[in-house]
């Protein structure tokens, strides 16, 4: 008996073409399926040492994120950081951060089903966004490497900014949020619209 796998469909599936047609001077796009996972663990134990040495980079502090080739590793709280990853890495990535960590204290957990990821880019970023976000996206107050905890119209979100120019941001967003964000954005983008609609 051969036994189909169900058919993935990401949260803003039905969102690609409406994004596509964001004026220009902002680009959004759904990054689906991307690898996240939860590391919690105390910060310059064994442990940390260990995932350090791993992947190569050290675990950033607060408010901040670092990348190792294809991995980001973002701080979100004072002992947890959340990786992020192709699609496909998980399975390695897991086998290779609990190898290293062995039998120190610490947790990895898959969390990619919780959310998805859009892409920003673009001169108008940052003003398009600051209609619904308190944080300062100026890179003088948010440069590349930032990574923050905030609310974008009222939804919770993770915000990274990997370029300062061109602005280069990733949103992270609760797939329950998702479709709620992407017609916030677009119509936040209205007013920027050529032929005013």
């Amino acid at each position: 008996m051969t036994v189909e796998t169900p058919a993935r469909f990401s949260p803003l599936s039905e969102w690609q073409d409406t994004l596509a047609r964001l004026p220009a001077g902002i680009e959004v796009r759904e990054l689906p399926f991307l690898t996240h996972l939860t590391l919690r663990l105390e910060p310059g134990g064994a442990a940390a040492q260990a995932v350090e040495s791993c992947l190569g980079v050290p675990l950033p502090g607060p408010l901040r994120a670092e990348r190792s080739g294809d991995v980001e590793v973002l701080w979100t709280g004072p002992d947890e950081w959340l990786l992020i990853a192709p699609e496909g890495r998980r399975n390695d990535l897991l086998a290779r951060l609990r190898s290293a960590i062995g039998d120190a204290f610490a947790t990895v957990t898959d969390v990619s089903a919780q959310r998805t990821t859009l892409a920003l880019s673009g001169d108008l970023v940052r003003t398009v966004l600051a209609q619904g976000c308190a944080i300062d996206l100026d890179p003088r107050v948010t440069p590349a490497g930032s990574c923050l905890t905030t609310l974008l119209a009222q939804a919770p979100v993770t915000l990274l900014v990997r370029d300062e120019t061109p602005c280069d941001l990733r949103l992270l967003v609760r797939a329950s949020f998702a479709a709620y964000l992407a017609a916030w954005l677009t119509d936040a983008c209205t007013e920027y619209r050529e032929d005013g609609g």
